[in-house]
This record gives structure tokens, C-alpha cells and sequence, in this order.
């Protein structure tokens, strides 16, 4: 199942970049385990958004708790469940087995 996350920053900008490297090590991390499929910062600086996959959402809601950001409480996450419908044909089949083939 794929997953939308969208992290909203919660404290001054400042302490957030004490803790940037740390959040792209586990963005790597995770990447490399292939639940994040991509990542990055929202345009104007408020937080940032992370596509990912997981069987069951308890997974994504794990990963999450081990993020820098999670941790000293520098961002929001909200995390929406979701099934591809429909996808390009370059998007890999692993990720929307299910979803329509354009």
C-alpha cells in the first residue's frame, strides 16, 4: 500500500536544521529498504513531503517514530493510506500492482 506523508514543521527553523542531517540519514536508510520512494522539502520552507510503502500502516507509523524529527518533536506528520488506481507505465509495478497500466 502506498502512503502520502506530509510533515509540517512545529518549531522555529533553527532547530530544525540542528536536526537535518540526521532526517536525511533516515530518509537514505529507509529509501534503501524501499519504503521511501521519494522525499523532499515543501516549497516555502513549512515541512515536507515523503511518498512511501508499507503492507500495513503500523509499519509507516514505526518508521516514523524513529525520524530525528518525530523524536525531538520538530514536525507534524500526516499520513494518508492509499490505492493506485491508475499509474504511467514507468512507475514501477511493485509499488500499484493493481492500479491500470496508461
Amino acid at each position: 500500500m502506498l502512503f502520502a506523508i506530509t510533515l509540517h514543521y512545529l518549531r522555529p527553523e533553527q532547530e530544525v536544521q540542528a536536526q537535518l542531517e540526521g532526517h536525511k540519514t533516515w530518509l537514505v536508510d529507509n529509501i534503501r529498504q524501499g519504503r521511501i520512494l521519494f522525499a523532499g522539502p515543501l516549497l516555502g520552507g513549512t515541512g515536507g513531503y515523503i511518498l512511501a510503502y508499507a503492507e500495513q500502516e503500523a509499519e509507516i507509523q514505526q518508521m516514523i517514530a524513529a525520524d530525528p524529527f518525530a523524536i525531538h518533536q520538530l514536525a507534524g506528520f500526516n499520513t494518508q493510506a492509499m490505492t493506485a488506481a491508475i499509474r504511467a507505465e514507468s512507475f514501477p509495478h511493485m509499488w500499484a500492482q493493481q492500479a491500470k497500466v496508461i
